[in-house]
Parts: structure tokens; C-alpha cells; sequence
């Protein structure tokens, strides 16, 4: 084990907890996720954990020999010193291991001694043993991976940005590879590549993960606990993120029901009493149920309220022509003179009604530019033509025309001036906008209330054709969850802009990715353009190789020996893909196993079935990339 927490508990007067009665442990595997409210005591929870700050009560226990590492903003990074000495500094105990045994060399080699030699050996073998030789392949790696490839290692740390000095820090805290690797959001400020990247690392990471982040695909794909703080309590639920939504919903329903039984056995109580306790006859058994139903009372805890997450729901007044949007050698440029920028060149795009496009792409690429162009708000070259009776409504992730000085209510009756009061006050109570906020000025409401005042504007509309630029930004989990939905029941046409790949694996027909290159179309999911992106990355290799080949005039001409090969290679495959899809089974079973009440009482039993699931998910990916192989061979 590496962490203990033992009922801590932090007020602020002691009586308004952060914490309270708070207990959960680490071990050397975990792989936790953390989640709550914004203000809900994540990050004090955090800065306990790491010894930054101490609890009113309870016990914070670390293993002795134990090192914890956490995502700092900068990561105490030096401004004056470069990247590559910034990553060198980690590994300072190395050089000086290797300049001792420089020295030692060249006493040697003046003076030779069995007892000089010996040192060295030694000192030798602990330097191959901590990986001392590969100390420049450990942060070409990282820093590749971390998107500096392209940057000089050179570079004065002073110079970068905010969001590249924080990712330099994640940089060095990967290199330093602690017992416990704490992340808080460290998913802001990556692009997609960068992302994946990240998230393959850290699957293989040797030890315990304790990741806090709004990337709910993140943590489905790296958690196999989550810990939900909500109203100062902690409850730790078993399986990812996904795994993590069901529970919850079960838990809470199991809940309710437990009350509501409760409540209604209270009331048979009271009426039982009520009616006996005057009557001699049975007045003794009224005192007696009397005292069971003050003790029930007593002991009986009303659900804890949880925060009602918006309702969202999009409907369509009309359904408009089959061809919805038709785009022919589309040219975008922005910028004028000098300072123009090139980003579209001759793109076709043709949308059908119904059809749920997704659009991806580095930020700075064009998709924003795109989404205004189809809207008339910027100039472009060729056609755009949207299909009859297109009802078209646009989410903008920027500039949202609001009146500052309005309430929520009046600036969507401005918008709606026809509609009822009532009307209005529902829709802006679906989205948690009830009662007095929907009078507060909008020039007082956060981020996460702006975009909900226009998610209930787009649903006042009716439209059957959504844009929507980013609409998960600003929103927390339970908001992301309610457009998840929202999006996935539209049953009108989508074209959403969007770098929230939970939401990619949720609704899109298909996803559009925009480079400098053009734009490419990839069918189905984020999952499907995963999988393909990795096969796209395995074929250029090989594209090369076959350009190469003579030219046989397009006869093949295959030996006995080939002919033999390619039986085997068949053969092989099939044997692979049985073997694929037992394993995916056994994940599966393994995976709904350690989300039952018994297995998750039981530490041993949990952590054996974990300590599975990783080593047949290891199989897995040994059997995927040898059917990716053999699969590809079979193409050519």
C-alpha cells in the first residue's frame, strides 16, 4: 500500500465541512480516478495527500519508501534554464554516478587496483540498472511524445507558454516516475496526438495513478476506481468512468427506494399508534411500536439531495429535404494581405438529412472558420448551399451576443417575444436556471451557466439542423453527460465541432478531421477513427516498401512455397481472432465482476482480478497488433 487516509475531515468553523469522516486507500496499482463539483474539495483533498496541508482530523499514512508526484501549474520548472536541462535535471544523480565512474576509470588507468575495479563494477551495474545508458532515448521519447519533437531542446523555458510550460512539467514528472503519479487535469492544452500518446504511456505505467480530470474518455480508458467527493463524503466506486455513471445510478435508486420503504413503514407506525394508544386494550403495544418508531426516526437519513443535472432535449418542428447541405470546392482563407491564412482548399462535402457529423482537428486548423463560413459570416470561394426548409441554428463557442445587462429571462424573451412566461422559465429550469437565476443578470452568470442560457435558447428553436461549436466546454460532468444524450436522441441533422472524445464515442455518424492537409471523412465513431488511425500509421511504411516493387504487368505469380505461406498466414488469422475475441469476453466478465458489492468489499480478491484484467489486456494488444500484422501482409 502507498497511501491511507483514515476519516479526514477539514472545516472551514467547524461546522462547514470540506471534508468530512473522508477514507480511501492507494496501492502499488491503482488507478483512481477522482470527480466532484467544482468546489467540492478535490484538489484540498489533493494537497493532503502530498503533505501540503493538514486536516483538522484523521490519519494521513505514506509508505516509508514511497515517492509521490503531482502536476504542478509550472511544475517549479526554472524560467532561466532550457528544456533539455530541465529534463537532464531529473536524472542529476545519474551524471553524477557517471562522472564517478569517469574518475574511477582514470584512476584505474594510472594506477590499477582490484579494489578500484571492484567499485566500478559495482557502480556499473547500478548505473545499467537504473537505465543510466538511455537517459537521452527516456526524454527524446517523452518530449516527442509530450509535442516538442519540433522544438529546440535549447529552448530558454522563460519563452513558453502557459499551457507549454505545463505540459514541459508533465514532461519531467513522467521522467521522474514516482510510486504515485498524481494528475490534476492533465488533459488541458494536448491535441489529439498528444493525447493518445499520453494516455498509451500511462497504461503502461509501473506504478499507482490518481488522475482528476473532466476528460471523461481519459479517465474511462485509464481507471479502474473512481472517487466521487459530493457534499464533503467520499465514495469510492469500482470500474471507469462509464462503469462508475451506472453504479451511481444504481446506488442512488437502491437509496431512494430504501427511504421511500422507510417512509411508508413510519406512517403504518404513526397510524398504528394513533389509533391503539387510547384504547386500554392496546396500549401497551402502541407504547412499544411507539418506541421502535422514535428509534426509526432516529436512525432514518434522508437521501442526500444530489445535484439535479440539466435537462436537455432537442425537437424539430419540420423535417427538411434529403440533401441538407451541399459544399463544392469550398477555398477558405482569413487574414488579409500578409497576414492571410490559407486553411480550406476545394472542399466537397455533401450532408444528408439525419446524418450526425463530427469535426476534429488542431486548434488554429480552420473548424471554427468552416462552421461560420456555412453560417454566411465570413467570405469564402465556391458553394454552399443549404437544402429547403432547413431550420438552422448555431451554437458559438466564442462571442455568445448576449446583453450583459439583462437577466436570463429577458434575453430569451427578446429572442422569443411570442412565447408564454411559463414556457420560458421551463426551459431555463431544465437547465438549471430556476427560480431567482433566471433573474440574475448575464453579465454575473459563470461559463457553465452562459452556455446552458444557450442551450436552452437552442431548444426553445425547434431546429433540425444543428452547428454547434464546442458545446461540452465550460460544463461540468453532469451537464456533459445531459448533451451526451440530448445529441445521441436528436433525430434532426448534426455538425458538431468538438475535442471531447467521449462525446466523439457517443453520437456521430461520422467524423471529419481537418489538417493542413485537407479534410479526411472516417465512418462511425471516435473508437472507429482510433482504430483506423492506427492502421493508417502501420500501412505508410509499408506504402513505401511497395512502391519500390518491379512492375509484373500486374500478374501475380506465386510459388508453392508462397502458396503455403499464405494458407499458414489465414490459418493464423482465424486462430487470432478466436483468441481476440475469448479475451474480450474475459475482459468483460472480469470487468462487471469487480463492480459487484461482494468482490469490492474484499481487497485481495479485487486487487487479483485487476492484476487480471491488465495482464489479459497486455494479451490483448500482443494478439490485436499480430492479426493487425498478418491482416495487413494478407491486404498487399
Amino acid at each position: 500500500m502507498i497511501a491511507s487516509l483514515e476519516n479526514i475531515s477539514l472545516s472551514f468553523d467547524d461546522v462547514t465541512f470540506i471534508l468530512y469522516k473522508v477514507s480511501a486507500r492507494v496501492y502499488e496499482n491503482s488507478r483512481v480516478g477522482l470527480v466532484g463539483a467544482n468546489g467540492a474539495g478535490k484538489s484540498t483533498l489533493l494537497n493532503i495527500l502530498c503533505g501540503d496541508l493538514e486536516p483538522d482530523d484523521g490519519e494521513l499514512a505514506i509508505a516509508r519508501d514511497k515517492s509521490i508526484g503531482i502536476l504542478r501549474q509550472d511544475g517549479g520548472l526554472i524560467s532561466e534554464n532550457s528544456i533539455i536541462s530541465e529534463m537532464q535535471s531529473v536524472f542529476l544523480h545519474l551524471h553524477q554516478m557517471e562522472d564517478e565512474m569517469h574518475l574511477l576509470e582514470e584512476q584505474i588507468a594510472k594506477t590499477p587496483s582490484e579494489e578500484l575495479e571492484k567499485r566500478w563494477a559495482q557502480m556499473q551495474t547500478n548505473f545499467e540498472t537504473q537505465e543510466g545508458y538511455n537517459i537521452g532515448v527516456k526524454i527524446a521519447t517523452v518530449l516527442n511524445g509530450m509535442g516538442f519533437g519540433e522544438v529546440d531542446p535549447e529552448t530558454s523555458v522563460g519563452v513558453l507558454s502557459g499551457g507549454e510550460r505545463t505540459r514541459l512539467a508533465l514532461c519531467k514528472l513522467l521522467l521522474k516516475k514516482p510510486d504515485l503519479l498524481i494528475l490534476d487535469e492533465p488533459t488541458n492544452h494536448l491535441d489529439f496526438k498528444t493525447l493518445i500518446w499520453l494516455e498509451d504511456y500511462l497504461s503502461d505505467y509501473k506504478g499507482a495513478l490518481l488522475i482528476v480530470s473532466h476528460d471523461r474518455y481519459f479517465l474511462d480508458r485509464l481507471c479502474l476506481n473512481i472517487w466521487e467527493l459530493r457534499q464533503s463524503e467520499l465514495t469510492v466506486y469500482n470500474g471507469n468512468y462509464s462503469a462508475y455513471l451506472r453504479q451511481k445510478e444504481e446506488r442512488e435508486e437502491y437509496v431512494r427506494s430504501e427511504y421511500e420503504s422507510d417512509q411508508r413503514e413510519i406512517a403504518q407506525m404513526r397510524d398504528f399508534v394513533a389509533r391503539n394508544m387510547a384504547r386500554a386494550s392496546t396500549t401497551s403495544r402502541a407504547k412499544s411500536r411507539q418506541k421502535a418508531l422514535e428509534k426509526l426516526e432516529e436512525n432514518l437519513e434522508k437521501p442526500k439531495s444530489a445535484l439535479r443535472p440539466p435537462i436537455i432535449r432537442f425537437q424539430k418542428s419540420r423535417d427538411p429535404v434529403s440533401d441538407v447541405l451541399i459544399v463544392e470546392n469550398l477555398n477558405l482563407s482569413v487574414g488579409e494581405k500578409d497576414q492571410e491564412k490559407h486553411l480550406i482548399s476545394g472542399l466537397d462535402l455533401l450532408v444528408k438529412r439525419g446524418e450526425k457529423i463530427a469535426m476534429i482537428g488542431s486548434n488554429g486548423v480552420g473548424k471554427t472558420s468552416f462552421l461560420r463560413a456555412l453560417m454566411g459570416q465570413i467570405r469564402y470561394q465556391g458553394r454552399i448551399k443549404w437544402g429547403r426548409n432547413c431550420d438552422i441554428c448555431y451554437f458559438n463557442q466564442g462571442e455568445d451576443g448576449f446583453d450583459e445587462n439583462k437577466t436570463a429571462l429577458d434575453e430569451l424573451w427578446d429572442f422569443y417575444p411570442h412565447e408564454y412566461e411559463h414556457t420560458l422559465r421551463t426551459a431555463l429550469g431544465h437547465v438549471g436556471l430556476s427560480r431567482e437565476n433566471a433573474l440574475k443578470l448575464i453579465c454575473v452568470l459563470s461559463g457553465g451557466e452562459r452556455a446552458r442560457l444557450k442551450f436552452a435558447k437552442l431548444m426553445l428553436s425547434q431546429g433540425n439542423v444543428l452547428i454547434l461549436d464546442e458545446p461540452t466546454n465550460h460544463l461540468d460532468l453532469g451537464s456533459k453527460e445531459a448533451v451526451d444524450k440530448a445529441l445521441s436522441e436528436f433525430d434532426g441533422t448534426l455538425l458538431v465541432v468538438s475535442h471531447d472524445r467521449y462525446l466523439l464515442s457517443k453520437f456521430p455518424d461520422k467524423i471529419l478531421e481537418m489538417n493542413p492537409g485537407g479534410v479526411k471523412v472516417y465512418p462511425g465513431k471516435y473508437d472507429q477513427y482510433i482504430v483506423q488511425k492506427r492502421l493508417e500509421s502501420q500501412i505508410a511504411p509499408q506504402e513505401t516498401k511497395l512502391e519500390k516493387k518491379p512492375d509484373h504487368g500486374g500478374k501475380s505469380h506465386r510459388t508453392k512455397k508462397q502458396r503455403s505461406e499464405e494458407v499458414m498466414r489465414k490459418s493464423r488469422i482465424r486462430e487470432l481472432e478466436i483468441k481476440i475475441e475469448s479475451l474480450e469476453g474475459e475482459i468483460s466478465l472480469l470487468e462487471e465482476e469487480i463492480t459487484s458489492p461482494a468482490v469490492a468489499a474484499d481487497y485481495l480478491i479485487l486487487q487479483g482480478k485487476c492484476a487480471d484484467i491488465e495482464k489479459k489486456r497486455s494479451e490483448l494488444n500482443e494478439y490485436l497488433d499480430q492479426w493487425s500484422e498478418l491482416e495487413l501482409g494478407n491486404n498487399i
